[in-house]
């Protein structure tokens, strides 16, 4: 089995057409999906998604590109939402420093919510970063020193030293299609490095479909290139590639139920 750690399913690319994705990623044998939140007044459609199919979850957040739109001032209307049984991690949130769709002090303001609501919560943060290594590994040092909470670094594209900062605070990495990209040997340099232990795999769908369906919309059913292309930069079987990250999906999101 594996998991589709990060999907945007209430996506208008996907209206009308919801099931006919679930069943798809079904058949190329994804038993987990979790649908990511990214602005509150939306979450009402990612948790209706959620609550359709068994098989897939959700999360609460406000991405960094809202952040000034949904500014947050405390967890609470974070944590007032992760009280639903479908919600099992905090985010996306993090830093955009690449479009800078909103202020970078609003965007920290909104990171440092998310974070609390997922220390208190007990849940996962799904952090999203893009050219603000430096930032966001200041932020979440800092954070986890004020107290300890779990995450992961998702659609990982960053240093080694964001892999290696992320790694010694207990974080994991999430690999999306972009890994395999011709022009991404940078990015796989890197993603050798880290731990099977620590690693999951995402789509990110509707966006970032992997070799060999760049340029169409993503889906989850997708995510078998990705874990494929991963299995042989880490020299192990494509079934071992599956069980660990699958193991490693369930370790760090406790609120999903496995399936039998």
């Amino acid at each position: 089995m594996l998991v589709d750690s990060h999907c945007h399913l209430d996506f208008p690319e996907y209206a009308g057409s919801v099931e006919g994705v679930v069943q798809r990623a079904r058949a190329a044998g994804v038993g987990v999906c979790v649908s990511i939140g990214t602005e509150l007044a939306r979450f009402p459609g990612v948790r209706k998604v959620a609550e359709q199919f068994p098989d897939v979850w959700c999360s609460v957040g406000v991405h960094p590109h809202e952040a000034e739109k949904e500014l947050l001032s405390d967890p609470a209307p974070l944590l007032a939402e992760a009280a639903h049984p479908k919600v099992v991690g905090i985010g996306e949130t993090g830093l955009d420093y690449y479009y800078e769709h909103a202020p970078r002090e609003a965007q920290k303001k909104n990171f440092r919510a998310h974070i609390a609501a997922g220390r208190t919560a007990g849940l996962p943060v799904i952090v999203h970063t893009r050219d603000a290594d430096d930032d966001t590994i200041a932020l979440l040092e800092e954070e986890m020193a004020a107290g300890p909470f779990t995450g992961l670094i998702h659609c990982f594209t960053g240093t080694q030293t964001l892999a290696d900062a992320a790694l010694k605070l207990g974080l994991y990495i999430s690999v999306s299609g972009i890994a395999t990209f011709k022009n991404s040997q940078a990015l796989r340099d890197v993603l050798k490095t880290v731990p099977l232990d620590r690693l999951l795999v995402e789509t990110d769908a509707p966006f970032l479909s992997p070799m060999p369906h760049r340029g169409k919309t993503n889906e989850p059913a997708f995510v078998v290139h990705t874990a494929k292309m991963l299995a042989e930069l880490k020299g192990v079987s494509e079934a071992e590639l599956a069980a660990a990250t699958t193991d490693n999906f369930f370790r760090l999101f406790p609120k999903v139920g496995r399936p039998a």
